[in-house]
């Protein structure tokens, strides 16, 4: 059999290695920023994947299952190698922020929560991040001063608490056995007498006896956004 060399060797490599930095370098180049909750997915996801002991090559050998679309759950993409592309990624609309990896072949699994309280002991440490995170972040306000000195702090804050903060301090964790949903179907495609583009069979519907897409059809579909999984509708 060919042999090749795994896309993700680096990675792993880091995982056994509890290179937490350098994991954070890979996922900050994917997420765009360095924030502290990048640096908790960071975390989560390098203890999830060293417990269950399981490379990944992203055919569904471990599977992630996140409860919040924030900052968290692209470091936990990232050290996992679970993605919506390769079919790893469950995502329920839970609105926590948590995960559960787990190991296809027996369903072992451990489940990290950030603490309740998480949030508010880490503007107890950095008492000058709250205000300029609040102007910044949720305002949309501020000057590019403010800026910069909000990036150069939550960049150390993130650090700090990647590095410096025990584990336990920020999650709850829980090891456990699941049972994972059935391997990703592979579906025909159709095509849409309308628009003429291909469409994943599962999402055609039959209208005046032609085979149309659901945008064509003016029917909702589901579509996730920053507030969460909605309804959407073409108009």
């Amino acid at each position: 059999m060919h042999e090749h060399a795994s896309p993700r060797q680096a990675i792993e490599t880091m995982i056994r290695g509890n290179d937490l930095p350098g994991l954070l370098r890979h996922a900050e180049s994917i997420h765009g920023h360095l924030c502290p909750f990048l640096a908790l997915g960071v975390k989560a996801g390098r203890h999830a994947m060293a417990y269950l002991d399981q490379e990944n090559t992203g055919m569904e050998e471990v599977v992630a299952i996140v409860e919040c679309n924030n900052c968290f759950t692209d470091g936990i993409q990232v050290i996992t190698g679970c993605t919506f592309g390769n079919n790893g990624l469950i995502y329920q609309d839970l609105g926590k922020t948590a995960v559960t990896v787990a190991r296809r072949v027996d369903g072992a699994a451990v489940r990290l929560v950030v603490h309740p309280d998480f949030r508010e002991h880490m503007f107890s440490r950095y008492p000058a991040a709250g205000p300029l995170f609040e102007k910044v972040v949720v305002q949309h306000q501020g000057t590019p001063e403010d800026l910069h000195r909000f990036h150069h702090l939550w960049e150390g804050v993130a650090r700090r608490e990647l590095e410096e903060v025990p584990l336990e301090e920020q999650f709850l964790i829980e090891t456990l056995t699941i049972r994972l949903p059935s391997y990703a179907r592979i579906l025909a495609t159709e095509i849409c007498a309308r628009c003429g583009e291909g469409v994943m069979e599962s999402r055609i519907r039959i209208q005046a006896g032609q085979k149309v897409c659901l945008a064509c059809a003016g029917e909702e579909y589901f579509q996730l956004t920053g507030q969460g999984i909605g309804c959407s509708r073409e108009v």
